[in-house]
This record gives C-alpha cells, sequence and structure tokens, in this order.
C-alpha cells in the first residue's frame, strides 16, 4: 500500500512544533516552580512574623505601646500585600504553561494521527512510532491528572523526561513512513502493541509520582533541608503524591498484562508458541511482576509506603530498560521493533 508522503510531511513538522512548544511550556512551568518556592517562603515568613508580633501584643497589653502595635498591624498588612501579588504572578504563569501544553498536545495527537494515516495502518511499526504514540498517551493522560492548580508544580518533572523521548524519537530513532514489515502483519498487531503503549504510558506517570513520593517524605513540607528541599518545597504532599501513583498503577497492572498475554496469543499464530523467554518478553513480564508486587505491597499490612514506592520506581526503570536496551542493543525475535 503507497505511503502519503504529504500526510507524513504534516507528521513530522506537527512533531516538531509540538516539541518547541514543550520547551516553552517546560520553562514556563519552571519559572511557576521557582515563583511557587517564593511564595512559600513569603507564606512562611509571614508565619513567623504573626507568631512574633502575637508576642510583642502580649507585652504591650502588660506595658503599653499603642504606636508599636500600629506599626505592626502595618507590616503584616505589606507582608500580606506581598504574599498576594506573589501568588498571582505565579498563577499566571502556571496558567500559560498549562495552555500551551494543551496546545502541544494537539500538535502531538495530530503528529500521530497523520503518522497512521499517512501509513493506513496503526502507528506503531517501529520503534519511532512506538515512542510518538508512547508520549503522546502519556501526556494525554498527564494533562488529564494534572488538572488542579495545586498539581501543576508537577509538571518540570514530567515534562522533562517526555522531552528527552520525543528528541530522541525525532532524532537517534526516526524512521521514514513505509508499509508494515512482514512480521507485524497481523490481527493482532494493533491490540498487542496499543494495549502494552498504554500501560507502558500509565507506568511512566505512576513511577515518576512514587519518584517524587520517595523525594518529599525525604524532605517533609515544612522542615525541608538544604538545595534538595528546596527543590522539594514546591511538591505536593507525600500522601497525594503516592495516591496518585498508586491510582495510576492500578490502571497500568491489568492494561499492561492484557497486552502481554495479547503478545502471547500473536506468538501463537506467527511462531508456534505462547512463550519462548525472548528478551523483550522477558522484560516485559519482569516489569509486570514489579507492578504487581507494588500493589500487593500497598495492600499488605506493615509494608511501609516508601518500600512499596520503591518497587514502583523498580517497575519504572525496568519499563525504560525494556524500551531502549533491549530494542535497541539486545537481539531477538522482537529485533524489528527497533534500530538493530
Amino acid at each position: 500500500m503507497n505511503v502519503n508522503t504529504s500526510l507524513a510531511q504534516v507528521s513530522d513538522l506537527s512533531l516538531r512544533t509540538a516539541f518547541a512548544v514543550y520547551i516553552v511550556a517546560l520553562v514556563l512551568a519552571c519559572i511557576h516552580y521557582m515563583r511557587s518556592q517564593a511564595v512559600i517562603d513569603l507564606r512562611r515568613e509571614q508565619k513567623a512574623e504573626a507568631k512574633a508580633e502575637a508576642k510583642d501584643r502580649e507585652l504591650i497589653a502588660v506595658g503599653g505601646g499603642g504606636a508599636e502595635a500600629l506599626g505592626g498591624v502595618d507590616k503584616s498588612a505589606a507582608n500580606a500585600g506581598d504574599l498576594e501579588a506573589a501568588r498571582e504572578r505565579s498563577r499566571k504563569m502556571a496558567g500559560a504553561a498549562q495552555g500551551l501544553i494543551w496546545v502541544a498536545i494537539a500538535f502531538h495527537v495530530v503528529a500521530t494521527v497523520t503518522r497512521g494515516l499517512a501509513v493506513h495502518r496503526f502507528p506503531f511499526g517501529n520503534m519511532y512510532e512506538y515512542v510518538l504514540t508512547f508520549t503522546a498517551v502519556a501526556m494525554v493522560v498527564a494533562a488529564v491528572i494534572i488538572q488542579k492548580k495545586r498539581w501543576h508544580t508537577t509538571w518540570p518533572w514530567l515534562l522533562a523526561p517526555v522531552i528527552v523521548l520525543i528528541f530522541l524519537d525525532a532524532t537517534v530513532l526516526y524512521a521514514e513512513a513505509a508499509p508494515l514489515v512482514p512480521a507485524l502483519q497481523s490481527f493482532w498487531y494493533p491490540f498487542h502493541v496499543s494495549t502494552v503503549s498504554i500501560g507502558a504510558s500509565l507506568g511512566l506517570i505512576s513511577g515518576m509520582f512514587s519518584t517524587l513520593y520517595l523525594l518529599r517524605i525525604w524532605q517533609p513540607r515544612g522542615e525541608e533541608k538544604g538545595f534538595f528541599g528546596a527543590i522539594a518545597k514546591p511538591l505536593p504532599t507525600a500522601k497525594k503524591l503516592d495516591s496518585y501513583a498508586y491510582k495510576t498503577a492500578i490502571v497500568t497492572l491489568p492494561v499492561f498484562g492484557i497486552g502481554i498475554m495479547l503478545g502471547a496469543i500473536w506468538g501463537e499464530v506467527a511462531w508456534g508458541r505462547f512463550w519462548g523467554w525472548d528478551p523483550k518478553e522477558t522484560v516485559a513480564l519482569i516489569t509486570w511482576i514489579l507492578y504487581a508486587a507494588y500493589l500487593h505491597a500497598r495492600a499488605t499490612a506493615g509494608w511501609k509506603n516508601s518500600k512499596a514506592a520503591w518497587i514502583n520506581v523498580a517497575a519504572f526503570a525496568s519499563g525504560v530498560f525494556n524500551l531502549f536496551f533491549i530494542n535497541l542493543v539486545a537481539s531477538g525475535l522482537h529485533s524489528y521493533a527497533g534500530l538493530n
């Protein structure tokens, strides 16, 4: 079947546009992150001054001195004004970043859809198309999750790895639009790869939330210290980060598991066996087992959430290892998915 080169070019241009907009959004998200740090510092400073003023009022009530009390009130009002102004600047930057992220997602989705239309099939035929779709799904899910204003500070942490993946995809992994290779021409091809892609996208988000959760419990809110404390300061509470990591993993486990089972069925049709311990099959199974272990640990009495979170991070690392090392370096029956 002929390739529509015009749509392929639209896809490439849309991805480059999405990448550029993502970069600008990341810059704005980082500025919002730093302004959030300033807001938190001002708020804590205001609380400390309020406590000091309360003590001063007690002393004034005992020994007199109305002028000093009036001066304290004026200072509190000035601090409150500074805090509100800082909050407004931070909110504006967060809104601008959020708006640009939706624009970038729109271009990203257009790039994915037009690539599929250009080759007249689902865009999963090679590593370039897989990562293109994988990152698009991840960004849509992340944008849906991060709707509340208090969660906007997590954008730099999610945008950075996605931008790196898109850059590698458009350079190292890029492949010209072409018909599907014979090895992938199967009824099971779109079902297996799409479910694995969605599961992996959810796992990416879950693993990132667990990573941020571990950072937050290391630097508890109100007790942040040093460089890493300054970085952790704008993050949501550890409880909320852990909750979203857990909820996302709950969906990741069955979706990714269904993808593996569909791959096994396809393996029976194509190779005459359901399972052959191919490198990609093996690491995918290990990743799924780690997600299952994480959910089991979270539901088991006596296990701390922090220990369980490390299992989720390990699952995330295993997925990244499978995506790059196994696809691009290891040799196996899935070698056609990469560049080797």
